[in-house]
């Protein structure tokens, strides 16, 4: 998604959702999605959350980064501002598996139990 936010100029979402808990608490959810030799940016946080911030000012602002390590594997991980770094926050880091059903062909995921990196 691109838009534009009051100071920075223009940004670019890869995903947002929004979502309720089951407290009632609601949230907005900027994606950014990683693969390959891409890093995190802490540039495009910054704008993600300003623009959360700005477009969806009732909702609590959650960023969550998506990078895909291998083919079938994703790490999911929640993203906070502390001072002028960008940290994943603790304990928020899962990882997902992609996996084929054998009797259909859906593509299934499950979360992975591995511990991860692999040893």
């Amino acid at each position: 998604m691109r838009t534009t936010v009051a100071g920075l100029g223009q940004a670019a979402i890869d995903e947002i959702y929004v979502a309720i808990d089951k407290r009632g608490r609601q949230y907005v959810l900027p994606v950014q999605a990683k693969g390959g030799s891409d890093r995190l940016s802490t540039v495009q946080t910054r704008q993600d959350m300003a623009c959360c911030a700005e477009k969806f000012p009732q909702l609590l602002c959650r960023a969550i980064s998506a990078q895909f390590i291998e083919a079938d594997l994703i790490a999911l991980f929640e993203l906070g501002v502390f001072g002028e770094e960008i940290r994943i926050l603790k304990p928020s880091q899962r990882f997902f598996r992609h996996r084929r059903s054998r009797a259909t062909t859906h593509t299934q995921t499950q979360q992975d139990t591995e511990s991860w990196p692999r040893q």
